[in-house]
């Protein structure tokens, strides 16, 4: 089923994707994030122009959502530089949280990582270190995989590869910490040793496989850069190809 062009807008957070024009959002000063709302963003050339159905996007927002935020999207936009476009308008309307799935392996058009590091302000390299550990354990191409996870003002982004294997293995590791980073951009207190184990958020309920969440120091910005992201079983497929794209 063809998918319908790439509008070159966001829905700002709770309205109608047809009915929200993120710079006028911005421009009435909506630009505070609001807390546990998420954007799920499918990078693919494919999927955009309808060769074939967008898959991780779908399966990313209901892993989202079943961690307790609520989701817009999947968008599905062309690699390269409409990623860009797609996560500054997400930051401007005021997303807790971005979710890219696809474009970041080596292939010439997965440039999502480029992308995203034009707009953040710095990165949290130990969440993508993670995400591709998680991958690595079941496949060893997920060490193909570039994605990269930061801040954006007070919006975290993360990077997952396009493949569905990839993605479940993004929100394994997501649903041990996504809420806990979320908290801690908006000003919340890191968990006391009698809490360590569980910090008592809507993901320690629904977080993949049942562990708890870990603790993000989303803190200040750091020189060291960390690339990476996983993949599942059907490989990194960085810019959502089908399955067993090392892309």
């Amino acid at each position: 089923m063809p998918t319908p062009p790439e509008s070159g807008r966001v829905p700002a957070p709770g309205a109608p994707a047809a009915a929200t024009d993120v710079h006028d959002e911005a421009a009435r000063g909506g630009t505070a994030p609001q807390a546990r709302r998420a954007l799920v963003v499918t990078a693919s050339n494919r999927a955009s122009a309808g060769v074939y159905p967008d898959k991780g996007g779908p399966l990313l927002a209901a892993g989202l959502t079943d961690l307790g935020f609520a989701v817009d999207g999947p968008r599905v936009v062309p690699d390269g530089d409409p990623v860009e476009r797609a996560l500054r308008e997400a930051v401007a309307a005021g997303y807790a949280v971005v979710v890219t799935t696809g474009g970041t392996g080596i292939s010439p058009t997965d440039r999502t990582p480029e992308a995203t590091r034009r707009v953040l302000d710095y990165e949290v390299p130990g969440i993508a270190e993670a995400i591709r550990a998680e991958g690595l354990a079941k496949v060893p191409t997920a060490a193909l995989s570039r994605g990269l996870a930061g801040v954006a003002g007070s919006t975290l982004i993360v990077n997952l590869p396009g493949s569905t294997g990839g993605v479940r293995d993004g929100l394994a590791v997501l649903g041990r910490l996504l809420t806990h980073a979320v908290e801690q951009l908006h000003g919340g207190d890191h968990p006391s040793p009698a809490d360590a184990g569980s910090t008592g958020g809507p993901a320690d309920a629904v977080s993949p496989g049942g562990s708890p969440r870990g603790t993000c120091h989303a803190g200040p910005p750091s020189a060291s850069s960390g690339p990476g992201s996983s993949s599942g079983p059907a490989g990194p497929e960085g810019s959502g190809d089908l399955p067993g794209s090392p892309s």
